[in-house]
């Protein structure tokens, strides 16, 4: 069974992120975090869009990103929640800061979609 993070985990997180690394707190549209919580759990006709723990992972991690549902503080809290996800769920991301940095702002720059972004995570757990 999958576990996903709730959006008050989600908060707490990027709360806490903000505190420790600088920014600004605040969240810009709630629609959006609520979109982030429930994507990756989504069904079409019965079926789970994305059945893969990597796929879910993705989706946390570019949604974030791309939404963009905070102030500030998106790209780190995007790779925390999908690490943390990632953790839950069996697998430890093994990327360096400076990796996970360059992936976020790659997923942002060019867009990447949910299939790429699931390849790079599976490349780099262990």
């Amino acid at each position: 069974m999958t576990r996903y993070i709730a959006v008050g985990e989600i908060l707490r997180l990027h709360f806490q992120i903000i505190t420790d690394f600088g920014g600004s707190h605040g969240v810009r549209d709630e629609n959006r975090l609520k979109s982030v919580v429930e994507a990756p759990a989504q069904e079409v006709f019965g079926q789970e869009q994305y059945p893969d723990v990597f796929e879910k992972a993705a989706v946390y991690l570019r949604n974030i990103i791309g939404d963009h549902p905070f102030s500030d503080g998106n790209k780190r809290t995007a790779v925390t929640v999908c690490a943390i996800f990632l953790v839950r769920n069996g697998d430890k991301l093994t990327a360096t800061p400076k990796d996970l940095e360059d992936f976020a702002v790659q997923v942002a720059v060019d867009h990447l979609d949910i299939p790429t972004i699931a390849a790079w995570l599976m490349k780099h757990v262990g």
